[in-house]
This record gives structure tokens, C-alpha cells and sequence, in this order.
């Protein structure tokens, strides 16, 4: 079984979350992601990989609709 490595700055899916995050480092086996466009990181507990095209429309769908809104 292979694990997906992510580099920094990458955008991943965490499996536990159900979230896209992008990866802004790891500490041990816990890899911090932080939600695209920013805010407050997690750590990913659940194994990661890359995500479909489908979900990085969803994060960034997500995003501008936060922005407009007010909340970014």
C-alpha cells in the first residue's frame, strides 16, 4: 500500500474531515492543513490525497461564497 505525500503548499483531501485543505506542514504523523483561502488549520488525521476536480470546485465555490458574505 502506498502513502500519498503531500509537498507543502499542496491542495489535499482529508479523508476524516471530508475537507480540501492545503498542506502547510506536518509535525510526527499529523500533516496541518489550512481551508483554501485561508483560516484556521487542523490537523489531518485521516490519510490524505490529492482532490478530484470536483472538490477543489466545491473548496473554491465555498471560498468566494464566504467572501462575499463577509466572512473572509
Amino acid at each position: 500500500m502506498s502513502t500519498y505525500e503531500p509537498d507543502v503548499g499542496d491542495l489535499v483531501f482529508d479523508e476524516a474531515s471530508r475537507r480540501v485543505g492545503e498542506a502547510m506542514g506536518h509535525e510526527g504523523p499529523y500533516w496541518q492543513l489550512r481551508p483554501v483561502g485561508g483560516g484556521r488549520e487542523w490537523d489531518a488525521q485521516g490519510p490524505l490525497r490529492p482532490p478530484t476536480d470536483a472538490e477543489r470546485l466545491s473548496a473554491g465555490v465555498a471560498m468566494a461564497n464566504a467572501r462575499s458574505r463577509g466572512e473572509l
